[in-house]
């Protein structure tokens, strides 16, 4: 995963994600993840809020699903973005329930 993040961030592609996902990722306590940590400085990493907050619901709610980070990934993005990640088999029913054309990348 960190290399096609690495390649994403290399082609100049904007990299977003949300701090559910940065939770679910971040192990060290000490913050001795220097390969991650110099990846999110160039992620833009969104809050969620309530309003992000009720957007995943609603996405976990269509999708029958229940992972809120999952959700989140989906909820920030917009049609033409791609989701890199290590769970197709879970973003692709919250892609579908959103409505939008978002390619789901396995990594």
């Amino acid at each position: 995963m960190m290399a096609r993040l690495r390649v994403a961030q290399n082609a100049g592609l904007e990299l977003r994600t949300t701090g559910v996902v940065v939770t679910q990722v971040w192990r060290d306590p000490a913050g001795r993840q220097a390969s991650l940590a110099h990846l999110l400085k160039s992620v833009d990493i969104k809050a969620v809020d309530d309003q992000l907050g009720r957007q995943a619901g609603v996405l976990l709610g269509k999708a029958g699903m229940t992972d809120a980070a999952d959700a989140s990934v989906v909820a920030v993005s917009a049609t033409g973005d791609r989701v890199l990640t290590s769970d197709p088999g879970d973003i692709r029913p919250l892609v579908v329930a959103s409505g939008r054309s978002i390619p789901v990348i396995p990594c």
